[in-house]
């Protein structure tokens, strides 16, 4: 399949200093919409059956989406638009007051059927290109979220398997700590809001999606248990919610 070129004609490349390959990239993309720059990262999974399969996929333009970067399963990082550019990755949904996420965010797919688990090689060149992408636009780690985050309900990935807590540890990520469950008080979903998660999803939705990153192996209704994380989470890092968003 031949794939046109990026031709940088109204923006501005990047500067990267991972190795990153060059060998697709994706017509699906525009002009940041109300910013110049990202001040998020939405992490993904491909759920397609190779890494080759999924760059076709998005760098199709029939299918009209994309990725900044799409990590394989060897580890190889593959950017397929750039940075400077609005990726079309997140789609409909929500993170605090921004309701257009493409254009406030870099968006990260990671080659993985959804079955597996993701290998330590994928890992660790997911950590470098983290690191230089929070270092280079000043994104605090709270920001780096899932897509089932930001689309409660219709989205479900990066999924069970994914090791938030080992990102929080080297600091590209949060993860709750100090959690009492009988000390806290208040509405769990007006937690949720607070920390992020979208207003307009169903309680259902929330609770799913909040699950699956913090409790992913959780069933059952809302319980203390719950409240207690989400509370805790909303306390630390309450989302910065903008006037308007544009």
């Amino acid at each position: 399949m031949r794939v046109r070129q990026f031709l940088a004609t109204d923006v501005t490349r990047a500067p990267v200093q991972l190795q990153i390959n060059h060998r697709w990239c994706s017509p699906s993309f525009g002009a940041r919409r109300g910013t110049d720059r990202p001040d998020m990262v939405v992490l993904h999974y491909t759920a397609m059956e190779s890494c080759k399969a999924a760059a076709e996929r998005l760098c199709d333009p029939q299918f009209e989406v994309s990725a900044h970067y799409l990590i394989g399963e060897n580890g190889v990082i593959h950017q397929l638009v750039d940075e400077v550019a609005r990726a079309w990755h997140a789609g409909r949904g929500a993170w605090g007051g921004i309701t257009d996420v493409n254009s406030h965010s870099i968006g990260i797919e990671l080659a993985n059927t959804s079955l597996h688990p993701f290998p330590d090689v994928q890992m660790v060149a997911l950590e470098s290109l983290l690191s230089e992408i929070l270092n280079r636009y000043k994104i605090s780690p709270a920001r780096v979220i899932g897509h089932s985050d930001m689309a409660p309900g219709r989205k479900s990935d990066p999924g069970v398997r994914f090791d938030w807590q080992r990102l929080a540890r080297q600091g590209l990520s949060i993860w709750p700590k100090g959690v009492t469950p009988n000390r806290t008080v208040g509405d769990f979903y007006d937690h949720a809001a607070r920390f992020g998660y979208p207003t307009d999803a169903s309680p259902e939705e929330v609770l799913n999606a909040f699950r699956l990153r913090f409790r992913p192996h959780a069933t059952g209704p809302l319980n203390d248990r719950d409240l207690a994380i989400i509370t805790e989470l909303a306390t630390r890092f309450p989302v910065d919610l903008p006037s308007q968003d544009a």
